[in-house]
């Protein structure tokens, strides 16, 4: 199959980062693939890296004839079976745009979210099916009108071939300066509000007077960095949370970490969680959305109620102060995820449901 990814997003997240991992695999199982975003676009700039084809359309919003015209040419020259595509903006123009063709490809929305949607036309009728990441998210779309039929859920895969602890030691204390007995909590994520930073410098100050040689780690950028610096600072923090910036070296950072924490407010399932299971790092997590399908509550990790930062104290410390407790929640993340969230499972998952639409079709 001949398959075209298309994103209007520009930055790097979860969304992002699984369009990747589904774009390897399927090149690996032999389909011939190619990606489609606006021009500085970060999965552009990855994709390119990999040796995929890609392809920079400038979408200035969802009503933009001349790239719809673009992404008709980007299409007559790719000829691609599936057009797969990943947000509002590109599912509006690139559905569009594949709708006006002759033979036309067919059409497959992700849906990434747990964000409430605003337009059914982009779910029932635009695509020709919707792929979402969790059940959460399915059932959702379900309440929310979109035939049950049109729907399907391909968890996202991660690639763990990467997260190996016997080949990522984890170097961060090291590069921070700091002894090697010091404990590490920390979290990769973009730095937005709602994935719920605020709410760990909540609990820092606490957890930090209980355990002086802990230090946490916030790796990711966003538009809440420069004021996550200043609380850091305000609350006479620096020097114990430390800001990474965005990392390549994502394993390097969840090998290095004793606990993962994020309390997000909303997730419709949260490839981080996966990441830090991986390398066999219990998560705090909140009690949200789909997140409950990648952290069991007890078993692989500790769930809470969102948007209360004082609720974290707790399951953090209970982490901290048993390292038996939290060896033992890290191995069950690990078997769970590396058996539930593959990068090969989910390939498997998308091969086949592009298949059985297009030989409905």
């Amino acid at each position: 199959m001949r398959i075209l990814h298309t994103e209007s997003s520009t930055g790097w997240g979860g969304q992002e980062n699984r369009t990747m991992n589904e774009l390897i695999s399927m090149r690996e199982r032999g389909h011939e693939m190619a990606v489609l975003s606006r021009p500085g676009a970060r999965i552009l700039e990855r994709a390119k890296e990999a040796g995929f084809q890609t392809f920079a359309v400038n979408m200035r919003s969802a009503v933009d004839f001349p790239a719809i015209f673009k992404l008709r040419r980007v299409m007559n020259t790719f000829h691609p079976d599936v057009v797969n595509t990943h947000s509002g903006r590109d599912t509006q123009l690139a559905g569009m745009a594949a709708r006006s063709l002759i033979g036309r490809p067919l059409i497959v929305r992700t849906r990434h979210l747990a964000l409430p949607i605003t337009s059914k036309f982009s779910y029932s009728i635009l695509p020709d099916h919707v792929v979402t990441v969790s059940k959460y998210v399915e059932s959702y779309l379900v309440k929310a009108g979109v035939p049950s039929n049109q729907v399907s859920t391909v968890s996202t895969g991660v690639d763990f071939s990467r997260y190996d602890r016997a080949t990522v030691q984890g170097n961060l204390r090291e590069e921070l300066g700091l002894t090697a007995d010091s404990l590490l909590i920390g979290t990769v994520a973009i730095l937005r509000a709602k994935k719920g930073h605020n709410e760990i410098l909540d609990a820092a100050p606490e957890v930090l007077k209980r355990f002086p040689n802990a230090h946490f780690v916030f790796a990711g950028d966003g538009p809440q960095t420069e004021n996550l610096k200043a609380r850091i600072a305000a609350d006479g923090l620096t020097g114990r949370v430390h800001m990474l910036g965005l990392r390549r070296d994502v394993t390097n950072v969840l090998a290095s970490l004793d606990v993962f924490v994020l309390p997000t407010h909303q997730e419709a399932l949260g490839t981080a969680f996966i990441e830090a299971a991986a390398m066999g790092v219990p998560a705090v997590a909140s009690n949200v959305d789909g997140v409950p399908e990648v952290v069991l509550d007890g078993q692989t990790g500790l769930l809470v109620p969102a948007q209360d930062g004082k609720a974290l104290i707790e399951p953090i410390c209970r982490l901290l102060g048993d390292p038996i407790f939290r060896q033992s929640m890290g191995a069950n993340a690990t078997e769970f995820v590396r058996r539930k969230f593959s990068r090969e499972v989910m390939a498997h998952g998308m091969e086949r449901l592009y298949q059985r639409l297009l030989e409905a079709r």
